[in-house]
């Protein structure tokens, strides 16, 4: 039984067995039909995976490795804020006519800054610091920059990583303001053990546990009908995941350097709707 599963079945049901409804109050997110999108959430939820134990995916339903690997990838390697280099239209709502989304995601991890060593981006400073300074407690990443906050057409929703050296064994805490549990959850956190994994390997290290604090873990009010189909299926056991051993460049991992061997899950037919 995949441990992804029941941590997931187990946020849902404390949501929508404990947690507290907006309806009470106006809200930001939109239905398609502009009807507004109301949630349920619990605060302050914090969930734990051993990579070394396995890969965090879900079986109750399919998680999509590659799109979320061309994500991450769009974010973190080519530091883009524009869609026009991403291949899925996940971002599309939040796009201008030119394509970007303003000074978010990849475009601050982009910003060098000047060190004694010299000068770095923020992806390129994690990857010297856990080369030469491993043992360092300032291994971290952070998109939520408050100067450009008005430019970015989506304030990040995960914007930060800590990195941290124990031994070997590289482990990581992603930092999560809001989570959509049904759209997005799942997502992170493959997107961010595959991420643990690359600059694992790349740094002569091997991954540890990724740990998930998310500040407002929530449920869409039209989500909770497709949840309650998800959580109530038996979870299947956890596919094994593949890394192109050979890559030792942070920059040459692409969305073929990973694959999944006997990933298998429940189909989900339903369209899943999308709050803006």
């Amino acid at each position: 039984m995949s441990r992804a599963d029941e941590i997931f079945i187990q946020n849902c049901k404390d949501i929508l067995e404990h947690g507290v409804w907006d309806t009470d109050r106006e809200v930001r997110p939109r239905w398609e039909d502009g009807v507004p999108a109301h949630t349920v959430k619990k605060f302050g939820i914090v969930n734990r995976y051993d990579l070394r134990e396995e890969f965090p995916i879900l079986t109750i339903r399919r998680t999509a490795l590659k799109s979320c690997v061309d994500e991450l990838l769009w974010i973190w390697q080519k530091k883009s804020n524009n869609v026009r280099d991403l291949s899925s239209h996940i971002w599309d709502s939040w796009a201008d006519e030119s394509g970007s989304i303003g000074k978010a995601y990849g475009y601050q991890l982009a910003q060098k800054y000047r060190y004694p060593e010299g000068e770095f981006d923020q992806v390129d400073r994690v990857l010297f610091d856990l080369k030469h300074n491993p043992a360092s407690r300032r291994i971290m990443t952070n998109l939520y920059n408050f100067a450009d906050l008005h430019e970015m057409h989506l304030y990040p929703c995960a914007y930060s990583m800590t990195f941290n050296v124990s031994g070997d064994t590289l482990n990581g805490i992603l930092n999560q303001r809001s989570q959509d549990m049904l759209t997005a959850n799942n997502w992170n956190v493959v997107q961010y053990a595959v991420l643990l994994k690359m600059f694992a390997q790349v740094s002569g290290l091997k991954a540890g546990e990724l740990v998930h604090v998310i500040a407002d873990a929530h449920i869409y009010d039209r989500h909770v009908p497709i949840v309650e189909e998800i959580i109530a299926r038996k979870p299947l056991p956890a596919p094994l995941f593949l890394i192109d051993e050979s890559i030792s460049d942070f920059y040459s991992f692409t969305v073929e350097s990973f694959r999944l061997e006997g990933y298998e899950f429940h189909p989900l037919t339903t369209k899943i709707p999308v709050a803006i």
